[in-house]
């Protein structure tokens, strides 16, 4: 069933970087602390002792690779020891809700927002477990992301996140006026659609048909549909950063190629995109070196890189 993929959403949001946090005890653990690797050291504690921050890699890791169960086992030793972890708690929601528990998917999405109750995937990790519950509860946390969507309007960096949000607990209420996802068509699929988890997947698909539309704004809610089943992917990232650029706002487009290419140091498209921004903002420089980079792993040559030197060669956007 797609819907229970939404619950990525918890895990794209903290990503990785929580590994930081949780490294040195992030949360409360008592009197006891944590010791330096972030180990559990309490006084009387007899069990087995794990450090928060490689158990938290490791759920990230085997949920990834949609091991639920050891996903759900490892997330779990992380809130027991940094109980006070937001973080954590959503990790776990989603790894449990992954496996289709959804009783527990609740459990730990309800401490999540417990925790950080402003926090908008907690809610809608919470709103998905009530809603595949048949718990009317469902509709106030869809009531709550409406109500924040609506206050956000179009103007804060979460508003295309709201209102995909809305849309995934809302078609989790009503599964039977749900519409089956799209197959994608050839023309529509897109140069960095590459199969695997990402293929046939319609909200990426009818994104990248808004984009060749012109239609930014809502190519970008689309990607946010996208990123709420799939999590960070360097694709959706890639063309976040591309509807960006092309709306003129060139500090947000880079920080989307920056993360894309943060997540696949080797993203063919993220390289050759990034470039154009570089010289679309002047840099010449800085296009020159991704172009570099694409030389290295283009090694017969490809249409990227040979796109990407036209522009520096033009030293602006083609018109």
């Amino acid at each position: 069933m797609k819907t229970l993929r939404t619950v990525l959403l918890a895990a794209a949001v903290i990503g990785l970087g929580a590994t930081t946090a949780l490294a040195s005890g992030g949360g409360s653990m008592g009197s006891g602390g944590a010791g330096s690797g972030g180990v559990s050291n309490m006084p009387g504690n007899s069990g087995p002792q794990y450090d928060p921050a490689a158990e938290y890699a490791k759920a990230v890791s085997a949920f990834k690779a949609k091991q639920y169960r050891d996903a759900a086992r490892a997330a779990q030793h992380v809130t027991d020891a940094v109980p006070k972890s937001p973080d954590a708690w959503r990790l776990l929601g989603a790894a449990k809700a992954g496996d289709n528990d959804w009783k527990a998917a609740r459990r730990a999405y309800e401490r999540a927002v417990k925790l950080a109750p402003d926090e908008i995937t907690g809610h809608a990790g919470l709103g998905m477990a009530l809603a595949n519950l048949k718990d009317p509860k469902a509709q106030d946390e869809l009531t709550w992301l409406k109500a924040k969507a609506q206050t956000c309007a179009d103007a804060c960096p979460d508003a295309a996140n709201l209102k995909a949000m809305s849309v995934m607990v809302e078609g989790a209420m009503t599964p039977a006026a749900t519409a089956a996802t799209p197959k994608p068509s050839a023309s529509l699929s897109g140069p960095m659609l590459f199969g695997g988890p990402m293929a046939g997947e319609g909200a990426y698909v009818t994104a990248v048909s808004l984009i060749n539309q012109k239609r930014y704004d809502e190519a970008l809610a689309s990607l946010a549909g996208a990123q709420a089943k799939f999590g960070l992917h360097p694709d959706i990232l890639t063309y976040e950063g591309y509807a960006w650029r092309k709306k003129g706002d060139y500090a947000r487009a880079e920080q989307f190629y920056r993360q894309a290419l943060a997540l696949d140091p080797a993203h063919i498209g993220a390289i050759e995109y990034y470039g154009e921004l570089k010289v679309a903002t002047g840099d010449l420089g800085g296009a020159k070196k991704l172009l570099a980079r694409l030389d290295g792993l283009c090694t017969y040559g490809c249409a990227d890189a040979e796109e990407l030197r036209r522009w520096i060669a033009l030293g602006h956007e083609p018109q």
